[in-house]
């Protein structure tokens, strides 16, 4: 073969293509949900989960109310990632706030082997049923909208957002990658939008 020696050049992705929320959009997100009703105090706790912890939403939806815990008086969360890992983390105090609001209005602390966030039926749990991935991305859209956000996120824009709020925080990056449970640091880097502000601030720079 007269072109085996040929070698094409090498595909490098060094930024993923999720969108990605500020830290005051997700915050407004947050804020627009009422949680008067029941359906907003689960959407709320499910959502901040998503972006305090930077858990895929395949391993939200798989928890159970006994994967939140309370350790040296703070709320933990125990997350089954893929791969057959578990993920232990502790709760950010507003993602406590939102847990326990979520479990003291649905009254779910009675029972431990229930799904932590079940599907809704006129205002009232289901009981036994998880949300499905699809519903929670409905769910998503839905608050989106609702809150004025023009950003077409999804479930996986909360990993990301959560991942590039604690950078741009000083946080250090070998650690985002054990809360996120990646075997590699440059694949915690593919949701790192930092640069973004960077290339908005310099793009303003160009004046006619």
């Amino acid at each position: 073969n007269p072109a085996h020696a040929v070698r094409g050049p090498k595909h490098s992705v060094k930024k993923g293509k999720t969108s990605v929320l500020t830290a005051e959009e997700m915050r407004t997100l947050l804020d627009s949900i009422d949680t008067a009703k029941l359906i907003g105090a689960r959407d709320r706790a499910l959502i901040a989960l998503m972006g305090y912890t930077f858990a895929r939403v395949g391993a939200v939806i798989q928890m159970k109310v006994e994967d939140y815990y309370i350790q040296n008086r703070r709320g933990w969360v125990r997350l089954h990632e893929k791969g057959g890992k578990v993920n232990e983390l502790p709760c950010h105090h507003n993602l406590e706030q939102s847990l326990e609001e979520w479990f003291s209005r649905s009254g779910l602390a009675a029972e431990p082997n229930a799904p932590l966030f079940s599907t809704m039926r006129h205002g009232k749990l289901t009981g036994r049923h998880p949300m499905a991935q699809a519903e929670v991305y409905q769910m998503i859209r839905r608050r989106a909208v609702a809150a004025g956000i023009a950003t077409k996120i999804s479930c996986h824009s909360f990993r990301a957002t959560g991942i590039t709020v604690y950078l741009q925080n000083g946080g250090k990056l070998e650690v985002a990658q054990q809360m996120a449970g990646h075997e590699s640091a440059r694949t915690t880097g593919l949701y790192d939008r930092r640069n973004d502000a960077v290339a908005l601030d310099e793009i303003e720079r160009v004046v006619f």
